[in-house]
C-alpha cells in the first residue's frame, strides 16, 4: 500500500483511507460482524487510516472501532470528530458545539469508546458559529499538549476559518466533501490549504455511492437510508444524475474498471496531498475501492472526465438538504 503524508504535518497514512460512518448509521441496516470483517480486511490489505465520529450512531461507530481494533491499535491511524451533538433519545435533533469545555468532554468520551489513550487525528466536525474558532482550536491544542491527541483537523471549514485556526495551532488535515459531482473545494479550499501545508481528506468521494452506478432507482435505497432526503437522490435530480453516472460508466468500461474505481482514481489524481476516505461496510466493496489505486488516468482521460463532470455544474441538486447546507463552509 502506498502511503502519503498529510500536508506538512508529518502524519503518514495509507493512500486510501476507510470512512466508517455507514457501518453504524445513516445508510440503512447494520451488520456489525460484516463491518468488523471489513475493518480487519482493510488492515490486511494495507489500509491504516480509519475515520469515525462521535455522532455516528450516535457513539456506536466509535464503540465498533474500539472493539474491532482491540490489540491492533498500534497498526492504525485513528481519526475521529466532535462538534455535532445529537440527542440520544431523538438523534434527528442536533446542534453544533465548539465551546472549549465541550471539546475536552467530547475527547474524553471518544477515548473511552475507542478504547485508546490517544487519538491520532482529531477533527472539529462542523464549525460552531457561536464560538470563535480560536477558542475551539485553543482547547484542541491543549489536548495535544496533554498527549490525548496527536494532530488536529477541521471539517467543512471555510478558507478564512482555516487560516484563523492555523494561526492558533498547526492543522494537519481538512476534511470536506469532494468528488466528480462535488468539486467546490477546487475554488478556494484547495488553494488555501496548500498554501498552509494542510492535507486534504475528501469524504464521500463516490458521491454517497451514487457514482458507482449501483443505485439505479429511488427504491434501491432502504426505507431508513438518509439519502432518501438528499436533494440529489430525489425526483428530476435523480434522473439527471443517472445520466452523469452513465457517462462515467461508459469511460470506465473502456478502462476495464468499475465506475466507482474510475471516480476514485480521479480524486486520487488531484494531488499527492489528497487522501480520500470512501466508506463501505462490506468486504466486497472495500476490495473494489482499493482497486482504484491501480487505475492510472491519462491526460486525455482526465480531460474527458472534466468534460463529463465540469466544475460547478456536474450534479443536479444540493449535496445536503437546505437546512444542513447552512452548517458547511463555516
Amino acid at each position: 500500500m502506498k502511503t502519503c503524508q498529510l500536508g506538512r504535518s508529518g502524519l503518514t497514512v495509507s493512500a486510501l483511507g476507510l470512512g466508517c460512518m455507514g457501518m453504524s448509521d445513516f445508510y440503512g441496516g447494520q451488520d456489525d460482524a460484516e463491518s468488523i470483517r471489513t475493518l480487519h480486511r482493510a488492515l490486511e490489505l494495507g489500509v491504516t487510516f480509519f475515520d469515525t465520529a462521535d455522532m455516528y450512531g450516535p457513539y456506536k461507530n466509535e464503540e465498533l472501532l474500539g472493539q474491532a481494533f482491540k490489540g491492533k491499535r498500534q497498526r492504525i491511524v485513528l481519526a475521529t470528530k466532535f462538534g455535532i451533538q445529537r440527542d440520544p433519545n431523538d438523534p434527528t435533533k442536533r446542534s453544533i458545539n465548539g465551546r472549549p469545555e465541550y471539546v475536552k468532554a467530547a475527547c474524553e468520551g471518544s477515548l473511552k469508546r475507542l478504547g485508546t489513550d490517544h487519538i491520532d487525528l482529531y477533527y472539529q466536525h462542523r464549525v460552531d458559529p457561536n464560538t470563535p474558532i480560536e477558542e475551539t482550536v485553543g482547547a484542541m491544542s491543549r489536548l495535544v499538549e496533554e498527549g490525548k491527541v496527536r494532530f488536529l483537523g477541521l471539517s467543512e471549514a471555510a478558507p478564512a476559518t482555516v487560516r484563523r485556526a492555523a494561526a492558533v495551532h498547526p492543522i494537519a488535515a481538512l476534511q470536506s466533501e469532494y468528488s466528480l459531482w462535488s468539486r467546490e473545494p477546487e475554488d478556494e479550499i484547495l488553494p488555501t490549504i496548500r498554501d498552509l501545508g494542510i492535507g486534504f481528506v475528501p469524504y464521500s468521494p463516490l458521491g454517497r455511492g451514487f457514482l458507482t452506478g449501483q443505485i439505479q432507482k429511488f427504491e434501491d435505497l432502504e426505507a431508513d437510508d438518509y439519502r432518501r432526503f438528499s436533494p440529489r437522490f430525489q425526483g428530476e435530480n435523480f434522473q439527471k444524475n443517472l445520466g452523469l453516472v452513465a457517462r462515467i460508466n461508459d469511460l470506465a468500461q473502456q478502462k476495464r474498471c468499475t465506475a466507482g474505481q474510475l471516480a476514485l482514481a480521479w480524486v486520487l489524481a488531484q494531488g499527492e496531498d489528497v487522501v480520500p476516505i470512501p466508506g463501505t461496510k462490506r468486504v466486497k466493496y472495500l476490495e473494489e475501492n482499493l482497486g482504484a489505486l491501480e487505475v492510472e488516468l491519462s491526460r486525455d482521460e482526465l480531460a474527458q472526465l472534466d468534460e463529463i463532470a465540469p466544475k460547478g455544474s456536474a450534479a443536479a441538486g444540493l449535496r445536503y438538504p437546505e437546512a444542513m447546507m447552512s452548517t458547511v463552509n463555516g
